[in-house]
């Protein structure tokens, strides 16, 4: 296998045809990757006469350029293996894995809200609001108004005031 060379991005000549399938989304991607851990992957460069021509690497090359790199990592090859490969998304080892990882994440994210639940449900549980305490209601907006009893007023004053307070006419 050919040994990454650097090449000059601005001496790399893209084809109509591959520009066609460039997707701005892919290549933000790829370029927040780059800014993590690098370019990991060369691309492939043929030679035509006195110009380089890309192969294969269209998104990693946009990502350097939007990164404001003036070189890119690429290997060249020999125009009769210059075929492109198809499309990752018409190979179905990589559409397998894209399902593959969609699943993973739709899991992940239910055991999540499951543990989000379970901790609500311990954390109310804890912290049941006691019968005839208006300050737990207030803490626990589900607490229903019905299902607290009202305390029994000791005195004519706190039968008074208890009234007022929930607004009955005594």
């Amino acid at each position: 296998m050919p040994k990454p060379e650097t090449f000059p991005i601005e001496k790399i000549f893209v084809p109509t045809k591959q520009k066609k399938t460039l997707n701005p989304e892919t290549v933000a991607e790829i370029a927040e990757s780059m800014l993590d851990i690098g370019q990991q992957t060369p691309i492939s460069i043929r030679l035509d006469g006195d110009r380089l021509v890309l192969v294969e690497g269209l998104h990693r090359l946009e990502a350097c350029k939007a990164l404001g790199e003036t070189t890119i990592l690429g290997v060249l090859v020999p125009a009769e293996l210059a075929q492109p490969k198809p499309l990752l998304a018409e190979r179905p080892e990589v559409e397998a894995e894209r399902i593959k990882m969609a699943r993973l994440k739709q899991l992940r994210l239910e055991k999540e809200a499951a543990e989000a639940s379970m901790a609500a449900s311990r954390g109310s549980a804890t912290q049941a609001p006691r019968a005839g305490s208006a300050k737990g209601l207030r803490d626990n907006p589900k607490a229903s108004p019905v299902r607290m009893v009202k305390a029994k007023p000791k005195s004519l004053s706190d039968w008074i005031t208890q009234q007022k307070g929930t607004g009955s006419r005594y």
